[in-house]
This record gives C-alpha cells, structure tokens and sequence, in this order.
C-alpha cells in the first residue's frame, strides 16, 4: 500500500468515526472531550486509527484521528487517546475491528453497585446481543480500573466473556466492541439500554 492509500484509508476512518462520536456525543456518553473511539485498519500488523486527544468528541472531523499499532503508539502526526493501547488489546484479544469507550452514569453507578458483574436475564434486548430473551443469564464483567493501560488489559481480558462484546471498568465507564463500527454501535446502545433498566431498580 502507497504512502497515499494508507493517508486515504485514515482520512475515511476519521470520517466514520468522527459520525459516530458525534450520535454518541448528542446521547451525553462522551461530555466534554472524555470517550474514544477506534477502528483497526490493519491485521498484520495490527494497525488502529483512533480519536485524537483533548478534542470534543461532538465536533470531530476526518482528520482528527491518529494512526497507532499494536501497544497504541502513535505512528504519525497527532497525540491519540491515552487508553490508545487498551483499545488495541481489545482487537487483538477479540478479534473486534471496532472499539468504543463511553462514560455514562449507569456504566459508573452500576461498577460501583455491583463489582463482581452485572446479571441480565429475561430480556427482549439480549437477542441484540445474539441471546435467548428467555432462561439465559448473561453477565457483564465489572474490572477495576488503572490508569496503567497494560494492567487493565490484563484485568479486561481475565474478566471478559466471550458472549458479552462489553465490560465495565469501574469508576469510570464503558468499553464495547463489534466487527465493524456499526455493530459496535449496537453493542453500545444496546448494554447501556440494560445498564440504565438495572440502575432504575428493574
């Protein structure tokens, strides 16, 4: 790939994820400049594009993402998110190609609430999530947090179920994913459905 198709392919990704922190964003799940987003571009070797640092995730363009490999150091221009390197562990372990991270109260309330895991059963939602709406149980793993990216990789990848595209990191937010930014989109909106059912006392 040319030094031109690998600044297109950015740019594009930019664009996709620039939409998306934008819907999230008008949700109040990324207040002032908090949240990331990532898309993987390469697989070998692995190759993310993810949100630029500091900026207001309501106004991104395509050109605020930052090229980062496989630890989620930058490869060009641009600082990137500093949980850049959560979120390439979090492709590289599920094999995601589209990672998002939100702060929303029911995902911060509820790691504080309820720290060894989060049950859901009985719920038309869950077929979302490729489950059964009737006599599964479904847990979403709560982890600690650290603001040592390799050690909360670690606890994220202990902690995770492979039936659950999500976790919670206790104290401060969200984490899904998905194989394209559209179903981890839905991923999303569809835990932080359940996640904001559980913290109205369902």
């Amino acid at each position: 790939m040319t030094e031109t198709e690998a600044a297109s392919d950015l740019r594009r990704a930019g664009g996709v994820l620039a939409a998306e922190a934008a819907r999230y964003a008008s949700f109040g799940w990324m207040r002032g400049t908090t949240g990331n987003l990532s898309v993987v571009l390469d697989r070998d070797p692995l190759r993310l594009a993810v949100t630029a640092s500091g900026l207001d995730k309501g106004e991104l363009t395509a050109s605020d993402v930052v090229l980062v490999d496989g630890e989620g150091a930058a490869l060009g221009p641009g600082t990137p998110s500093a949980e850049a390197g959560l979120h390439a562990r979090v492709a590289r372990v599920t094999g995601a190609d589209a990672v998002v991270h939100v702060h929303t109260v029911a995902s911060v309330a509820l790691g504080h609430r309820q720290p060894g895991g989060i049950v859901f059963k009985d719920l038309e939602m869950l077929k979302i999530l490729g489950h059964p709406a009737e006599d599964e149980e479904i847990t979403l793993p709560v982890i600690s947090n650290s603001q040592d990216m390799r050690v909360l990789g670690d606890r994220l990848e202990a902690a995770r179920d492979p039936r659950m595209p999500a976790v919670v990191v206790a104290g401060h937010g969200l984490y899904t994913w998905g194989p394209d930014p559209r179903k981890a989109r839905h991923h999303t909106e569809v835990v932080e459905w359940l996640l904001e059912l559980e913290l109205a006392g369902r």
